[in-house]
């Protein structure tokens, strides 16, 4: 089992930057492909981004490349998601999410934070 737990969420003027965390616990992050999803009000849960395990890999959506970065910290169990140059439709609460090979499903989840952007 592993236990997911996102922070750094909250409200910021369009244009500025915001930094996600998930820190995991219970199992060793190394072994699981990452992922941050979102969902905004009134919308299905959206791919963001995610990363291999030794972050040779990274995937994003096309609505985030070149403005989101997504980066692992192994010894620390923890997986961060820096956004920039915010849009208002970026609101939505992200999701951390684990699995353990890439073709995989996601199968562990977090319980997500807000993400609040204001025009």
């Amino acid at each position: 089992q592993v236990q997911l737990v996102e922070s750094g969420g909250q409200l910021v003027q369009a244009g500025g930057s915001l930094r996600l965390s998930c820190a995991a616990s219970g199992r060793t992050l190394s072994n699981y492909v990452m992922g941050w999803f979102r969902q905004a009000p009134g919308k299905s849960r959206e791919f963001v981004t995610e990363i291999g395990r030794l972050s040779i890999t990274k995937t994003y959506a096309d609505s985030v490349k070149g403005r989101f970065t997504i980066s692992r910290d192994n010894a620390k169990n923890t997986v961060y998601l820096q956004m920039n140059s915010l849009k208002p439709e970026d609101t939505a609460v992200y999701y951390c999410a684990a699995k353990l090979a890439a073709k995989a499903e996601y199968t562990y989840w977090g319980q997500g934070t807000q993400v609040t952007v204001s025009s």
